[in-house]
């Protein structure tokens, strides 16, 4: 007997991600100045209002403010009717200096002896049911919300959007996990209030997602996708009947909120940590990339159709305490999961700082994950902006999602001999 499993997402819009892309894009920027910078940034936003709140130790000066409302202007909060707007809204700040009690387990003589910058354990998940090794029900969740925020910034088509909106997705699998139809989709979307009669006006959003929008979403799926959406899928569109109050004036956002979003949409596993807003000595954030890299690239090469790896820190310490391996009886190699989580602990380098060089941690990339998930995404070279008026504009080149690329396929195979 088959089964069903869901999974969900929200946009760039939704008052967590809102948090998550502030705290990123001040990242970004004490990044673009010092990339040696220590950051641990946690934003909350509320009716009118920005916080920020946490550690940094850096060489440079960066008005978060300015950074916090430009994000926020970028996202769509633009104007005053949402009770929330880029412009208008307060930033309060309560960021200091990193505790020196943490720095001195992190910063070493020797540069590739810097230990990790907290305890914990880290997961990546990779599985062989999408083109980019992501689990589909979170593809397709991520998926109607890139297009959605496509067509409320083109602005030509369901033109009362708003910028908050939430997306799940229910796949049907057979008994051999294989994904045999899409079961039930949900879309909530914030709206204006462009019509006074509710029901007429939720009717025209539901007609709008059923017509425009999981049409373009199914267009930029690959073909093996598109066939299932079989006609007879349940569809929900904004249950409660209105969704004009959102963002963050409908609910309080925070910092780190999204972290199954963020990652695998329940599949695998989480360690707990958040990403958003920690530089990469922070083992939460650079180490779950790291496993992502490696389960991406095991199962691209054969080594399993399916793959969970965990890494364990202890803070100050270079080396993982632990490598764990699960390939759910997926292995296609003769080897048992902890014979195979050995050899990845003599392929890959997993110190903190060799993690930070191997994947070019180091740079201003992050306000680009912030939104629609960390993981799965298509690596890129874009050339980045930044300014000051107190140390001067520039423009860095950088390398997105440099753990999604499949760099390390081949080696694997020569190890295992595949």
């Amino acid at each position: 007997m088959g089964y069903l499993f869901t999974s969900e997402s929200v946009s760039e819009g939704h008052p967590d991600k809102v948090a998550d892309q502030i705290s990123d894009a001040v990242l970004d920027v004490f990044l673009a100045y010092d990339p040696a910078s220590k950051v641990a940034c946690e934003t909350m936003v509320t009716t009118g209002q920005v916080i920020m709140a946490g550690e940094i130790k850096s060489n440079t000066y960066v008005d978060v403010r300015e950074v916090a409302r430009n994000v926020i202007n970028k996202i769509g909060y633009t104007k005053a009717e949402y009770q929330f707007d880029g412009d208008s809204c307060g930033v309060l700040t309560a960021l200091h200096e990193q505790s020196p009690d943490i720095n001195r387990g992190v910063e070493r003589e020797k540069v590739e002896n810097q230990g990790a910058g907290d305890q914990g354990m880290m997961f990546g998940y990779a599985c062989s049911e999408t083109d980019n090794y992501m689990p589909l029900p979170l593809e397709l969740a991520h998926a109607l919300l890139k297009e959605l925020a496509k067509i409320r910034k083109a602005g030509k088509e369901m033109t009362y959007l708003r910028p908050d909106a939430k997306s799940q997705v229910t796949i049907e699998y057979d008994d051999n996990n294989q994904p045999l139809k899409i079961h039930t989709i949900v879309l909530s979307t914030q709206h204006d209030e462009f019509d006074k009669d509710d029901v007429r006006m939720l009717a025209k959003i539901r007609e709008d997602v059923q017509n425009i929008l999981i049409p373009a979403t199914k267009a930029v799926m690959p073909a093996r996708i598109q066939h299932l959406f079989e006609p007879g899928y349940i569809l929900h569109v904004n249950p409660t009947g209105k969704f004009v109050i959102g963002g963050p004036h409908g609910d309080s956002g925070l910092t780190g909120r999204k972290i199954i979003v963020d990652t695998y949409g329940g599949r695998g596993a989480h360690g707990g940590g958040a990403f958003s807003g920690k530089d990469p000595s922070k083992v939460d954030r650079s180490a779950a990339y790291a496993a992502r890299h490696i389960a991406k690239n095991m199962v691209a090469a054969g080594v399993a159709g399916e793959m969970l790896v965990q890494l364990a820190y202890a803070i100050g310490v270079a080396q993982p305490v632990n490598i764990y391996v699960n390939t759910y009886g997926t292995s296609k190699v003769a080897l048992r999961d902890n014979e195979i989580a050995d050899k990845i602990s003599a392929l890959f380098d997993l110190r903190p700082y060799a993690i930070e060089q191997d994947l070019k941690l180091r740079f201003p990339i992050y306000e680009e994950t912030a939104s629609y998930g960390h993981m799965g995404r298509t690596p890129r070279t874009i050339t980045k902006p930044f300014k000051s008026v107190y140390l001067g504009d520039k423009e860095i080149t950088v390398e997105l999602f440099t753990w999604e690329k499949l760099d390390f396929v081949e080696k694997i195979q020569a190890a295992f001999g595949i």
